[in-house]
């Protein structure tokens, strides 16, 4: 069966080797509001909103790039992940890669819509931030979960 849309296997392994220093880089980052000084930069910017001071349509910033640096690395090596050609791409294969994809855009949705009940102010900000990379990493998590466990049925 051909699948155009799937990268080579390869990528599965540089994409593995950039994801999981980019998790944990992001993780320190937000949790100890970790910005090197290194990484300030004056930045082009659309839609720029000033605290105390004027909103225009495009301009520059002076800004901290980690989080933009982190947040390209782990969506670019959690599709190289994701959307990568198992050694034996099957079928069957192809179904438990659709299943999880639905699977994981549901619990996406239900954590989200949950999020929007009981969640509120700045809290809620974080809430979107994570909920940037969940769909992709749910479907990571349960697209292996599977294939492990067809790996050990057979």
């Amino acid at each position: 069966m051909k699948t155009n849309y799937l990268f080579p296997n390869c990528f599965k392994i540089y994409g593995w080797i950039i994801l999981i220093p980019s998790l944990i880089v992001g993780a320190l980052s937000l949790v100890f509001e970790i910005e090197p000084t290194a990484l300030e930069f004056e930045m082009p910017a659309l839609f720029v909103d000033e605290f105390m001071g004027q909103n225009k349509l495009a301009g520059t910033v002076n800004n901290n790039i980690l989080n933009e640096i982190v947040g390209v690395l782990i969506i670019l090596s959690s599709i190289f992940v994701a959307f990568s050609k198992e050694k034996e791409e099957d079928e069957y294969i192809l179904k438990i890669r659709l299943e999880s994809l639905v699977w994981a855009v549901y619990v996406n949705y239900g954590i989200l819509l949950i999020s929007l009940l009981f969640i509120y102010d700045f809290s809620f900000l974080y809430v979107m931030i994570f909920n940037m990379f969940t769909v992709i990493i749910f479907f990571i998590i349960r697209f292996y979960w599977q294939l492990n466990k067809l790996k050990n049925e057979s």
